[in-house]
């Protein structure tokens, strides 16, 4: 039963194979597609075949294309004429030729002849040997035989080249006798004859230029004896009847005349640098102290100066530079058997002796020669320091400068210009011992006017400690002087630390008792101009300074929940800074955080006693002049006046506006302000607070305490007054007065203040009530507008994962989107394909190379064996 079923399944399979070959070939299988036209860049898809067959014919088309790429790869197979100028169309073919062939020849030459030193190269002319064809004259191919061809006289060679001296000499019959006709002359003697030529030309245009200016001269005197008489003369008599008449000048000639003799402009001198500028100073400064120490050590101001000009002379000077400026010869008398000098000579004598120390100066004076120089840096110091100040705005006077050796310069240098030419030099008195000794006082008294920059605040104290605050500044200025950054390398950085010790320093003046509040005064324009000379460094500075005193405001409201006013030396902090640097503008990297540290103090710092009032009233005083110049609103400016005059109210039951902190409506700390005895108003007399009155306060009485009073009112109400003016044009803002005007109006009690409050108060009520006629703005009243709603859209989802019933701009995306998916597929599936066919073919040439070694090795082996076979047979007949 087994077998018989084997072979039925054998005959089914047979049965199958047959079927499915008859299906493969079956022509009603194969695809056909008429093709009507080519379109360029499309695939075609008229293909021709049977299922499958489109399969090898990619490979086909892969094998004619990438294939065939892959076999050329890295080959070329041009030819490329790389022969010179070939491809050069500007070259001629007989200048191609020549240089082929001249390469040629020098290729060859290098190769063959590299090592033969002593053959030479044959040269040719039109392929002949030139050695052959010196050895032929030349053949006559006219018929005049007797004409000499190529043969020049030495009379043309001379004119032409210089030669054939030799040739003349020759002709003429001279024969040398001398030397020089047997040798060449050599350079030098060439040279000696050219210069002799030289001479001698020179001297004979001389000659011509003299006798022609002879001549010229005999001709001008020739004329002029001849000139009269072609010059017709009048009689007297019509002269006389008829005067002269001038011709009139036009008015062409009379403009040419006035622009003639009007003034012509002089050349201006030319303006230094600040380069050159500081040199002179530093140098005029070291001249002074040079002067200073002299007159220390008891030496007179012209003596140094005369050995230094001494010592210069050597001894072989001839003096060529010596002018006499005066008559030195004596004038002599004879008087009874005597000669006699007269006095004037004998003074003027003197005055010749004494004429180096003259100009010197005495003591007291210093050299004549610097006078108006230093006179013009006492004034160029003085006016820099009073536009400085100018700039500070300080109220207090500044005392003159002391510059005493200045003076004395200026006045000596005016009375020697004052001098007439004529005056006679009186002599020098010498000084006796008294003097010197009082001289020597005198210049250990002076300030030296050199002075090194400070490393350290130590040294800053140093230096500055023990003098006068107009002292302190002087030194502080000849120190600047004396280093400035264009003097050396590292004056920059010094006079930069100076900055930072004189903020230091100003801190330190104002913290001492009593404060040196002139001294700071005298010292703020040298920091003005240090910040002008460096004004990142001064901005650093200024914004340590104000972020320390900052984030110690922020401890302190942490720990504590307040935190006290500013000290007096952080409030002269705040001053400088609004005097160093602009307060006008939108944003500063110093001022803003500045005007934010005073609104932060005037909010967050309580105020508990007249102390605290007296810095508030600074502040606000700080704030307006920060806000003066941009108008710029400052809540807490307005809040913290409102809270002072707050604290002037008696009577706190009602009260028709509302007050914030750091100010309470009622208890302990809200009747500061509040007279004890309202009889103190008539002993009052307005005048300004103190700046130190915010470092101390002590009252004797209560009198004096009311007094205190009354000003702080005094200076609230002038600050509100100033506030009103500033922010009148600003309608905005007039909302801001309403509770300062129910307060002035109905609950401060002017009644029983002083007159000239009373007149205060008016005006600014005066004022607020102009203010407050704007409206302040509001947004209008209106129902507002809903917003628009917009028709939700419907999507209607029938397959998950599908929409349908989008727009057509979303359709043609998701078709595109669709497209661009399936082309990218398709470019990846047919790189794969491009990379596998590569693979193959490049499979299939390695293993051909493998097999075709394999053979080849066969062969060799295949051969060896059989020689090894004959060589063995070959053996044993050898031994058979």
């Amino acid at each position: 039963m087994g077998k018989p079923l084997k072979k039925r399944n054998l005959a089914d399979k047979v049965r199958k194979t047959k079927t499915s070959t008859e299906i493969k070939n079956n022509p009603f299988e194969v695809k056909i597609n008429r093709k009507k036209f080519d379109v360029l860049g499309r695939k075609s898809k008229h293909d021709v075949g049977l299922p499958g067959v489109s399969r090898s014919k990619a490979i086909t088309k892969r094998k004619e294309t990438l294939l065939k790429e892959y076999r050329q790869k890295n080959k070329s197979n041009k030819f490329i004429d790389r022969r010179l100028g070939e491809y050069d169309s500007k070259m001629a073919p007989e200048d191609k030729i020549l240089q082929r062939f001249a390469m040629e020849r020098q290729r060859t030459h290098d190769k063959k002849d590299i090592y033969n030193l002593n053959e030479e190269e044959e040269l040719t002319h039109y392929g002949q040997s030139l050695a052959e064809i010196e050895k032929f004259n030349d053949a006559v191919g006219s018929d005049d035989e007797n004409e000499e061809k190529g043969l020049l006289s030495a009379e043309l060679t001379a004119s032409h080249f210089g030669g054939g001296g030799l040739l003349r000499k020759k002709g003429s019959g001279q024969q040398p006798d001398d030397e020089t006709t047997q040798r060449a002359k050599s350079r030098q003697e060439l040279i000696e004859e050219l210069i002799q030529k030289s001479k001698q030309e020179k001297r004979e245009r001389q000659v011509q230029k003299e006798e022609a200016q002879e001549l010229t001269e005999k001709l001008d005197q020739e004329w002029k004896s001849i000139q009269a008489l072609m010059v017709k003369k009048t009689p007297k008599s019509d002269q006389t009847d008829k005067p002269e008449e001038k011709p009139k000048l036009d008015e062409y000639d009379m403009m040419v005349r006035e622009l003639g003799f009007e003034m012509k402009a002089q050349p201006s001198e030319k303006l230094k640098t600040p380069e050159e500028i500081a040199r002179e100073e530093r140098e005029k400064l070291q001249k002074l102290e040079a002067d200073r120490l002299r007159r220390m050590l008891g030496e007179e101001a012209g003596d140094g100066a005369q050995r230094q000009s001494r010592a210069h002379l050597s001894a072989d000077d001839l003096n060529d530079g010596f002018i006499l400026d005066k008559n030195d010869k004596k004038t002599l008398a004879y008087e009874d058997g005597k000669w006699n000098i007269s006095e004037e000579n004998e003074g003027q004598e003197v005055g010749n002796d004494y004429d180096d120390d003259e100009k010197q100066g005495d003591g007291e004076e210093d050299q004549s020669d610097a006078d108006d120089d230093d006179a013009e840096e006492a004034d160029s110091d003085e006016g820099e320091v009073g536009d400085e100040e100018e700039d500070d705005g300080s109220d207090e006077v500044e005392e003159e400068d002391g510059h005493s050796d200045l003076e004395s310069e200026q006045s000596t240098s005016d009375e020697d210009e004052e001098k007439p030419p004529t005056e006679e030099i009186k002599p020098k008195k010498i000084l006796s011992k008294e003097d010197l000794k009082a001289q020597k006082e005198a210049a250990k008294a002076e300030l030296p006017y050199t002075f090194a920059a400070p490393e350290s605040y130590k040294d800053l104290k140093d230096l500055l400690s023990g003098h006068s605050g107009e002292n302190q500044r002087i030194i502080v200025t000849r120190t600047q002087k004396c280093n400035h950054p264009s003097l050396a390398v590292g004056n920059k950085l010094k006079l930069q630390k100076l900055f930072g010790f004189l903020l230091e320093y100003i801190g330190d003046l104002a913290t001492k008792t009593p404060p040196e509040l002139t001294t700071i005064d005298k010292l703020i324009p040298e920091l003005y101009g240090l910040c002008q000379m460096f004004p990142e460094a001064a901005c650093k500075s200024m914004q340590t300074i104000i972020g320390d005193a900052t984030h110690n405001m922020e401890e302190m409201l942490e720990g504590k929940g307040y935190a006290p006013f500013p000290t007096l030396d952080m409030l002269i902090y705040l001053k400088v800074t609004a005097q160093l640097f602009p307060t006008s503008d939108f944003r500063h990297p110093v001022t803003t955080p500045t005007l934010l540290y005073i609104s932060q103090a005037l909010t967050k710092c309580p105020v508990r006693t007249l102390q605290d009032v007296t810095v508030g009233l600074v502040l606000c005083c700080l704030a307006v002049e920060y806000i003066s110049f941009s108008k710029r609103f400052l809540p807490e400016l307005v809040n913290f006046l409102l809270g002072i005059l707050h604290v002037a109210v008696k009577e706190k039951n009602s009260l028709g506006y509302k007050v914030v902190p750091p100010f309470r409506p009622t208890g302990k700390h809200s009747d500061l302000l509040v007279l004890s005895d309202p009889e103190s108003c008539r002993s009052w007399s307005q005048s300004p607070i103190p700046l130190s009155a915010a470092l101390h306060q002590e009252f004797s009485s209560e009198l004096d305490k009311d007094h205190h009073r009354l000003s702080c009112l005094s200076l609230c109400l002038d600050l509100v007054k100033r506030c009103s003016l500033l922010y009148k044009d600003l309608p905005s803002y007039s909302h801001i007065y309403r509770p300062l005007k129910t307060l002035l109006s109905n609950h401060l009690p002017v009644q029983a203040l002083p007159e000239v409050l009373h007149t205060l108060h008016s005006d600014i009520l005066d004022a607020i009530s102009a203010t407050m006629t704007h409206t302040p703005l509001v947004f209008e009243k209106k129902k507002p507008i809903p917003l628009k709603l917009l028709t939700p859209k419907i999507v209607e989802i029938l397959d998950y994962g599908k929409k349908h019933g989008s727009t057509r701009e979303e359709r043609e995306k998701e078709r595109l989107k669709h497209k661009y998916k399936k082309e990218f597929k398709g470019a990846l599936r047919e790189i794969r394909k491009d990379s596998r066919f590569l693979a193959r073919e490049k499979l299939n040439d390695v293993m051909r190379k493998d097999m075709e070694r394999k053979r080849k090795v066969k062969e060799l082996l295949g051969s060896l064996a059989t020689q090894e076979g004959e060589w063995k047979a070959l053996k044993r007949m050898k031994k058979k």
